[in-house]
């Protein structure tokens, strides 16, 4: 019996341990994820932040119950972890699910509520120049563009018919918000069945 009871608390050590280093995983790629797009601060991310962060608590809970060998810290681990499994896996599923009409709403309205210091950084990061065209006007407006490489200092006062090799902003913005919830929600969704697989 004593041998039992060693291993199952070696075991669950290990596992807490590997928990932990999977919640600053989650931590890592989300927040990863939230600052590379340089415009919005999606809420499913933010999210998955708040499963890692939670796991994270919950792990070290963990560890702390199994070293006491506390049977009701280890039941309510187990609810916890359970509750965890549910909330990490909707959030990736959301992630994964999330369309391209819906993906280019939010990069639209990312760049209609920033200020022309972000859109200029954004400009600069992507190498583009507006955000559909380059004449766009009140919330879709930009700075200039005289300082973006790509364009050549060439895209400005231009006039109604002259055009510019500059790109825009759109489909660099969604592809990369495209590629945020594809990773975060393909390691949510692994992470959440090893959650669930190794107990």
């Amino acid at each position: 019996m004593w041998g039992g009871f060693r291993c199952s608390r070696n075991s669950l050590l290990i596992l807490n341990v590997f928990y932990i280093a999977v919640a600053i995983c989650l931590i890592d790629l989300a927040t990863h994820a939230h600052t590379s797009n340089g415009l919005l601060g999606l809420p499913i991310i933010g999210g998955i932040i708040a499963c890692g962060v939670f796991l994270l608590i919950v792990s070290i809970g963990g560890i702390y119950a199994t070293v006491k060998h506390h049977q009701v810290l280890l039941f309510f681990y187990m609810v916890i972890l359970f509750v965890l499994f549910i909330i990490q896996f909707s959030i990736a599923c959301a992630c994964l699910a999330v369309s391209q009409t819906t993906q280019k709403q939010l990069a639209q309205q990312g760049w209609q509520s920033v200020g022309n210091a972000t859109k200029d950084a954004v400009q600069s990061q992507f190498q583009c120049c507006g955000y559909n065209n380059l004449n766009d006007t009140g919330a879709l407006g930009h700075p200039s563009c005289d300082d973006i490489v790509a364009c050549g200092g060439d895209c400005t006062g231009l006039k109604e018919n002259e055009t510019c090799n500059c790109p825009t902003c759109s489909v660099k913005i969604q592809e990369v918000i495209g590629e945020a919830f594809q990773l975060t929600g393909g390691v949510s969704l692994f992470f959440s069945f090893t959650e669930v697989s190794l107990h």
